[in-house]
């Protein structure tokens, strides 16, 4: 969803320049002239000086707050009244937006979760400030527009959202002639009511699918507490005052390390779900929606909230992870258990990651130039010899030693995954030497099998993947999910390696990222004289994350992953031998 000049709707009745109104100035902090750059400030905000100073005159007893808000989808609409005489710049920062009032006096107030996009709203000593989990440009993720409404109230409407963009445009607003009753009444709806744009298909995990209408989708995995239902909770329709229906109240089920929501929906309803970073958004047109709140719910879900509109309402799944297109849920429309109400299921987890298969052109990795034989000399003869770069790719124990144990088998899916990588970067040029292809330890002793593999990037190898897989106690089980990426100061470009691999692997599977860890005891690492790096794909412990791990499209998203990473240090010289030599000696053309 796009927030633009439109969504202030015809609510708004704007005057061009030569109208014959009289201008009282602008009332905008426009950006300055390009003599004029944008500063940076110490904490990093980005401000901007108005060319012209801002001057208005009236009454000087009049104030500014009691902010009003509404939500539509993840944008925010708060709402100033502004008392004759006052006058205000706005400024754009990396974790939100200044008001600087001037002829008013500001009313001191803290108000947390203010909207969807605004975290919080903060008052007093002539400024207002509207905080967000996202940076703002001049531009980008604001738009403020001023009215005049038909009882001569003249207001500031200022929109945040990540999708919103505009600014502080260059028209203005100013009185003409009475509103419409109807945007009389959008302007002067109460807080969490607002229209509703017409839903559309987008936004949605590969596989999901918005349903119109009477399309249902293949039933989703039952999941333990769907029947659980709590007393009342499937009282099925109740008539609308205005020839509707009301949606029933939702269903929660619980299981280890997943919610799932469920919206029993009338037929004929539309639906539109909206990732971001605090939870979800599910857009209603049709049935009542009938304003409710809920919080502490479940480890997955810290509250949820319904919120009623024009058309229908907003269903707000606050989460404690971001969710995205491809990751932290997934939803189906199941159809109807009995009576005429098909059922929205929501599955909701931080360790859900994208388990869609791999498109055939995704499979294969760029082919990488053969490196030179004699590396770390800057001149290299016209005559040198080109050799494919050697990488060793290590399978986590195997044997005797199983490594971690729970939904999976740690010692089998490094070793699915090791081969899968060796298949991807063989053909792009890469020799793959496999610490082992089958079932085997190197030695029955731990510290001497750890050592031999290690000890396998000989000279001329360039890199160093170790494959594994984690694991909790069963106590803390549900606080493990999603990929990380250990390295150890063995090399100068071991953390770069680790920073690639972990980078591609959750843009190739949309996983949680527990990001990088330096350890100085990993043995594998610590004794490698290569760039090395260690990757655990998963948890073998949590529930969600199993399951992942016993995916097979999972597996191959994680190893293309893997193979990016390793194509990406090798062309871009985070090598064995860039570490050493002061200047990269020449690739092959």
């Amino acid at each position: 969803m796009k927030l633009t000049a439109t969504f202030l709707s015809s609510a708004l009745l704007m005057a061009v320049a030569g109208s014959g109104l009289a201008q009282t100035g602008d009332p905008f902090q426009r950006s300055a002239p390009a003599a004029v750059p944008p500063t940076v400030s110490a904490a990093g905000s980005a401000t901007v000086t108005p060319s012209v100073p801002i001057t208005l005159t009236g009454v000087q007893n009049a104030t500014f707050g009691s902010p009003r808000s509404s939500n539509q989808g993840s944008a925010t609409r708060v709402v100033f009244d502004l008392a004759p005489g006052v006058s205000y710049s706005l400024t754009p920062t990396f974790t939100g937006l200044r008001v600087d009032v001037q002829g008013a006096r500001v009313q001191p107030a803290v108000i947390s979760g203010l909207g969807n996009s605004v975290t919080e709203y903060r008052a007093g000593g002539g400024q207002a400030t509207l905080s967000t989990l996202f940076p703002l440009s001049l531009t980008d993720g604001w738009q403020a527009r001023e009215a005049t409404l038909a009882t001569g109230t003249r207001v500031l409407i200022i929109d945040i959202g990540a999708t919103v963009t505009g600014g502080a445009p260059n028209s203005r607003v100013l009185p003409s002639a009475p509103i419409s009753a109807a945007a009389q009444a959008v302007l002067n709806a109460p807080v969490n009511t607002v229209t509703s744009t017409p839903a559309s298909v987008s936004s949605l995990p590969p596989g999901d699918t918005v349903t119109r209408g009477g399309k249902v989708l293949p039933p989703a995995p039952a999941l333990p507490g769907d029947n659980t239902a709590r007393p009342n909770d499937l009282n099925g329709l109740v008539p609308g005052t205005s020839g509707g229906v009301t949606l029933p109240q939702l269903r929660i089920g619980k299981s280890p390390g997943q919610t799932r929501v469920v919206l029993d929906l009338p037929p004929g309803t539309a639906y539109r779900i909206v990732p971001g970073p605090g939870g979800l958004s599910v857009e209603l047109t049709g049935p009542a929606v009938p304003a409710q709140r809920e919080r502490n719910v479940s480890p997955e879900l810290t509250e949820w909230s319904a919120q009623p509109t024009l058309s229908g309402g907003i269903i707000l799944l606050s989460t404690p992870a971001p969710t995205t297109a491809r990751s932290g849920w997934r939803a189906q429309l199941l159809p109807p258990g009995s009576g005429a109400l098909s059922r929205l299921a929501i599955d909701l987890s931080p360790a859900m990651a994208d388990l869609t298969p791999l498109p055939a052109a995704a499979r294969i990795v760029a082919a990488v130039p053969p490196f030179p034989a004699t590396r770390g000399t800057a001149i290299l003869a016209l005559s040198a010899t080109y050799v494919r770069p050697r990488v060793v790719i290590d399978a986590g124990h195997g044997g005797r030693d199983p490594g971690a144990v729970g939904s999976v088998t740690e010692k089998e899916v490094t070793l699915a995954v090791a081969l899968r990588v060796r298949d991807l970067l063989a053909p792009a040029g890469v020799d793959v030497v496999l610490t082992r292809d089958s079932d085997r330890e190197l030695s029955s002793d731990k510290n001497t099998d750890l050592k031999m593999r290690a000890g396998m990037g000989t000279p001329g190898t360039q890199l160093f993947v170790s494959i594994h897989v984690n694991a909790l106690e069963a106590r803390s089980a549900l606080k493990g999910y999603g990929v990380e990426t250990w390295w150890n100061p063995n090399h100068p470009n071991s953390s770069a390696l680790a920073s690639l691999l972990q980078r591609n692997m959750v843009e190739q599977t949309g996983a949680f990222s527990k990001g990088l860890k330096n350890n100085q005891s990993l043995s594998v690492l610590r004794n490698s004289r290569i760039p090395a790096a260690l990757v655990e794909i998963g948890f073998a412990s949590h529930p969600v994350d199993g399951q992942n791990l016993k995916d097979s499209n999972y597996l191959d998203r994680v190893a293309l992953g893997i193979a990016q990473g390793v194509r990406e240090a090798l062309v871009s010289g985070v090598t064995a031998d860039a570490g050493s030599a002061p200047t990269l000696a020449k690739r092959a053309p």
